[in-house]
């Protein structure tokens, strides 16, 4: 077996067969990789037809193969075209491939395994317990020491990237669900995914959770009670670790390169900054798995999905990452 990225394709009625095309056009014969397309081959055939993108789309006969790009539908039956944007057949499809590039990770068929985007809102009104594809996985791999990482370039080339503490909870809950453990963990992977990275060190800066990282308490005490805490002990164990800093600025200092990542207390705390600076080449990479998993930073677009009109940096930048993490970990 030699450089096999899977691609779970998503939500069929969203942009992110699209996308899978267009980055996999983009730089097709310049980079030997197989790429294996899980989802409705019917949906990614006409879809290639559509755009005018010519790629040589194989049926997937074994792992033997050479270089290319094929397909396998996981699902018992092909999908009818033209389903509307939010089917639950298209919601049921896209976990049914999640599923099934998770498992095949697990197995080692696949050396990195990227997921185009799904629609939450629909997998759940399909009948699906669902949270997000990052928590979909670390339960299938049965994996409890995981985080979020978001990362990309500003248009000068310097790099945001940002780990997060807690990830899909209401905004009032966090002060109740952020722990000394999960900070911990957040910095602990950080730290790590700069090796991954081999990035010369691994300085990671802690973010506050109140304005002004509470200004001594005065605004709330989390720093004072887990976070501050959290940090001292990391540095005891000789983390190379800051904090807590104040939200509004410590983005500012991590993008002119005075830390290597940024761990943030809460979803928007993080992605709101790294969106800003890196929304069409930002890439999702899910920390502490036991097999590489990373995705585009968008959603589904229904509102664009079926024009033409999606842009493939996302995912051209999710997969790049996908084959560097997958050459130096073999």
């Amino acid at each position: 077996m030699k450089n096999w990225i899977g691609i779970s394709l998503g939500d069929i009625t969203g942009i992110g067969p699209e996308v899978t095309l267009k980055a996999i056009a983009a730089e097709e014969g310049k980079i030997e990789t197989h790429y294996l397309l899980i989802g409705d081959e019917n949906c990614v055939q006409r879809l290639n037809e559509k755009l005018g993108l010519g790629l040589s789309l194989n049926p997937f006969t074994g792992y033997q193969a050479p270089d290319g790009v094929y397909l396998i539908n996981p699902g018992p039956t092909s999908l009818p075209g033209n389903l509307p944007c939010g089917s639950p057949l298209a919601a049921n499809a896209a976990v049914a491939a999640l599923k099934d590039a998770g498992q095949r990770c697990l197995r080692g068929e696949l050396d990195a395994m990227a997921t185009a985007p799904v629609n939450k809102e629909s997998i759940i009104k399909a009948g699906h317990s669902f949270v997000g594809q990052t928590e979909f996985l670390s339960e299938l791999a049965g994996a409890r020491r995981t985080a979020m990482m978001l990362l990309g370039p500003d248009v000068h080339g310097r790099w945001l990237r940002v780990a997060l503490a807690t990830v899909h909870i209401p905004i009032r809950a966090v002060p109740e669900k952020l722990t000394a453990e999960k900070i911990t963990l957040a910095v602990e992977l950080a730290a790590q995914s700069c090796r991954d990275l081999c990035l010369s060190r691994a300085r990671i800066a802690v973010c506050g959770l109140n304005p002004h990282a509470g200004e001594g308490g005065k605004f709330g005490d989390e720093e004072i009670t887990t976070i501050g805490p959290a940090v001292e002990a990391l540095k005891k164990r000789g983390f190379d670790v800051v904090g807590p800093l104040s939200g509004d600025t410590v983005f500012h200092y991590a993008l002119r390169g005075d830390f290597d990542a940024v761990v943030a207390m809460y979803h928007d705390q993080g992605l709101a900054p790294l969106k800003a600076v890196a929304f069409d080449s930002g890439i999702n990479w899910t920390l502490g798995l036991p097999f590489i998993r990373t995705s585009p930073d968008h959603g589904t677009a229904y509102d664009i999905a079926g024009q033409g009109l999606a842009n493939p940096s996302s995912m051209m930048a999710a997969l790049g990452l996908a084959r560097q993490l997958a050459a130096r970990r073999g």
